[in-house]
């Protein structure tokens, strides 16, 4: 495992190495695809500091990624100050790395930032709180949404990670990118 700063997600030349990585697992992902898909791995690692109230700044932060370059742990000490201006500042700066080096659009990777945080929010039990603190962070950030199928929930993506476009893989069983309908049914196979 490598440790690296939180820092470290401003400086392009070092995401633009993180992206190359990516491109091995993702061969068939051209730049934008690959950001995204980076991102999307981040931004929920990233969030976990966020949902355990440690402090989110990327100059809190310290990363661990495994040799492929995947972000699997962000450490920081607990933070007891404004958490939601914190996190929107977080959000803001990494974001914008990240679009500028990938040609992703920032509205999209916003868009995965909530989705993320919806996960994180679900794996914690605490999906009563997502609209509120999604709002509370800033108007950038979609509001985290969530459907329940069979007596189970799950995170209504707003956003698609790309992967399809990466791999020769279908789309993501809960991707917004097919029909309701379908999207329904293939959740509904998870729970039976």
């Amino acid at each position: 495992m490598i440790e690296v700063p939180g820092t470290a997600i401003t400086d392009s030349e070092w995401l633009r190495a993180q992206l190359s990585l990516s491109a091995k697992r993702y061969p068939l992902g051209d730049r934008v695809a690959l950001g995204v898909l980076w991102w999307y791995s981040a931004s929920s690692v990233l969030f976990g500091a966020v949902v355990e109230s440690r402090d989110p700044a990327l100059s809190a932060l310290t990363l661990t990624l495994d040799p492929e370059g995947r972000v699997r742990e962000a450490r920081s000490p607990v933070f007891d100050g404004d958490l939601p201006a914190r996190t929107h500042e977080m959000l803001t700066t990494a974001i914008s790395s990240v679009a500028k080096v990938s040609g992703a659009r920032e509205r999209q990777l916003w868009a995965i930032a909530a989705d993320s945080l919806a996960t994180r929010l679900l794996w914690a039990d605490k999906t009563s709180q997502a609209a509120d603190f999604a709002a509370m962070i800033g108007p950038e950030l979609p509001t985290p949404r969530y459907v329940e199928v069979n007596g189970q929930e799950f995170v209504r993506r707003v956003s698609c990670c790309l992967i399809y476009t990466a791999v020769n893989e279908d789309k993501c069983t809960s991707c917004p990118r097919q029909k309701p309908a379908e999207r329904l049914e293939r959740l509904s196979r998870l729970v039976g």
